[in-house]
């Protein structure tokens, strides 16, 4: 790579985005893109993982925890967008560690942590039983999930799409937003030693010279975080308040895409509400969806 000051951004692969972004997103930091169901954003999030391709010399992995009756057509859409075929990683955890940090071993592109649809995942919606179960269901997949992150991190990954997060009221009452919290902050953003103790636990003193002599840097790795809205046009997903202290408060970028009216129809646009650290458009950007994927509409 060259000594440009977008070497270090990490492209999002969408035709005319990075000019908005002032290059591109930043290493090490969160990027919540928000919209309704079918504006785009599982689209944007395949172009942003299968980037890392050509710039980091491996595509990204896709944490999918939908838990809702449609499919998000994470795999047709990686088909057709970047002729790619993610692996699908096992929901379950293989406990002979032995080979784990061999570079052939593979830890799958693609993980969907829920393996049911149709369930409520707020809060609000649960009786006492169903909400602990939901605990426990998360508690059994949590293992999983860090073997499929800390394995893929070893090997060179530094893009993460997480997909699926349904609204919500009360974004604290969420279960999927429990989730994502944790794995982002107890394991995108930790230490690969510490990663790998809560991975190994009891077994981590037989593999304590492995994990130090394999790491990464956190710094690196770039998480987009794609949530639905209840909102639909971009003008109501704009005036919605930020609570303090919730993920989009957060986020050090937030992605807003919804429809626009343009004269007797509908069209599709997005705002940078945020880009902390960098240069940012504060246009409405208008976009379009081909077969590969999302594209700026010339001249915004």
């Amino acid at each position: 790579m060259g000594n440009n000051a977008n070497d270090s951004r990490l492209a999002t692969a969408v035709s005319g985005l990075d000019q908005h972004l002032g290059g591109g997103l930043l290493p090490g930091t969160l990027t919540v893109i928000v919209g309704s169901t079918g504006i785009g954003k599982t689209q944007l999030g395949i172009q942003f993982a299968n980037a890392g391709a050509k710039q980091e010399g491996r595509r990204g992995i896709i944490f999918d925890m939908c838990a809702r009756g449609d499919s998000q057509s994470h795999l047709e859409y990686a088909q057709r967008i970047g002729d790619w075929n993610p692996m699908v990683a096992s929901s379950t955890v293989d406990c002979d560690w032995n080979q784990f940090f061999s570079p052939e071993r593979k830890h799958g592109e693609y993980l969907q942590v829920f393996q049911y649809k149709g369930r409520r995942v707020t809060r609000d919606d649960l009786d006492f039983d169903t909400w602990n179960q939901w605990q426990a269901d998360l508690n059994a997949r949590l293992a999983s999930a860090i073997a499929f992150f800390y394995g893929n991190f070893l090997q060179q990954v530094r893009r993460v799409v997480v997909d699926g997060v349904e609204p919500s009221n009360r974004p604290a009452d969420s279960v999927q937003i429990h989730l994502f919290e944790y794995v982002y902050h107890q394991v995108l953003r930790k230490d690969p030693e510490w990663v790998a103790r809560d991975l190994f636990r009891q077994d981590y003193r037989s593999f304590a010279q492995l994990a130090s002599e394999n790491t990464y840097n956190p710094d690196k790795i770039g998480c987009l975080l794609l949530c639905t809205s209840h909102e639909t046009m971009l003008d109501d997903l704009i005036a919605r308040p930020l609570e303090q202290g919730d993920v989009l408060s957060n986020a050090n970028t937030l992605i807003y895409m919804g429809r626009t009216r343009q004269g007797t129809r509908l069209g599709k646009a997005l705002y940078i509400a945020k880009h902390r650290g960098s240069a940012c458009s504060d246009h409405i950007i208008p976009y379009h969806i081909e077969e590969a994927g999302l594209v700026i509409d010339q001249n915004p």
